[in-house]
């Protein structure tokens, strides 16, 4: 299975999956971006794999089954009537399939009540797996609490953060650098977090994109992964996980 990353709006990111003449799309943004590189590709769209009903992740749904009209919609059960032409209505455990790979789904809310992620495990040990988490998971951050909680967040991050170290972090937005400008002044004594914010810097400074991120990395330097860190729970004044969560998330809102 190939990952193609393609940008999208300011600060988007669209994966399209290709398994030879065949393609899947994970939270098309807007469809010319990915009927351009379907054309390029020579393949045929026959997935939509959609995470949260945002229209920044479902707004080139319709155009999309437009052109191929045979494609699935897969997204939350949770979701329902909220995603354009949904077809296929997921739960926690069930599993996806594309190509020769078969994905695990995640039931993560939080940024909205219904978003899931899709995980895709390595086929052999020395390669990485595939998480395409929306908006749950960033680099260097965790997305807004539009529709959840604190715990209901944390939660969720925990069922990801679970997951191998070289799992690689496909979100759905290019934040990483202000991400990072926020971990820095409530975990500044990290010197991990503080190599990454070095590189990260560089790295936006030439236009190269930060995503995929790999999980072990954001275990050790994102604050939202970090909840049962001395470091963390200083900065909070407590030390039970949604409230620290929650005052670091609340810390972040208004940076």
């Amino acid at each position: 299975m190939q990952i193609h990353r393609l940008n999208a709006w300011s600060d988007n990111y669209i994966f399209l999956l290709q398994d030879g003449p065949r393609a899947a799309v994970v939270d098309p943004t807007e469809a010319p971006t990915v009927l351009k590189k379907l054309e390029e590709l020579g393949a045929e769209l026959t997935a939509i794999f959609n995470t949260h009903h945002h229209g920044d992740h479902v707004g080139g749904n319709r155009a999309l089954l437009a052109k191929f009209p045979s494609t699935m919609v897969y997204a939350s059960a949770a979701d329902r009537d909220r995603i354009p032409g949904q077809t296929i209505f997921l739960n926690e455990g069930d599993n996806v399939t594309f190509g020769d790979r078969t994905g695990q789904v995640f039931f993560v809310p939080g940024h909205t009540r219904g978003h899931i992620a899709y995980y895709f495990p390595p086929v052999a040990a020395d390669e990485p797996g595939e998480l395409f988490c929306g908006d749950t998971l960033f680099a260097g951050g965790c997305g807004r609490l539009f529709e959840g909680t604190p715990a209901q967040m944390v939660a969720s991050l925990s069922k990801l953060r679970q997951l191998p170290d070289n799992t690689r972090v496909w979100c759905a937005h290019e934040y990483t650098l202000n991400n990072l400008k926020f971990a820095v002044t409530v975990d500044s004594q990290n010197p991990d977090l503080q190599d990454r914010y070095r590189q990260v810097q560089a790295a936006r400074q030439h236009q190269r994109a930060t995503v995929p991120s790999l999980l072990g990395i954001e275990k050790k330097t994102n604050p939202f992964l970090r909840w049962d860190q001395p470091a963390l729970q200083t900065i909070a004044k407590i030390k039970e996980p949604a409230r620290v969560f929650g005052r670091i998330r609340g810390m972040k809102d208004r940076f």
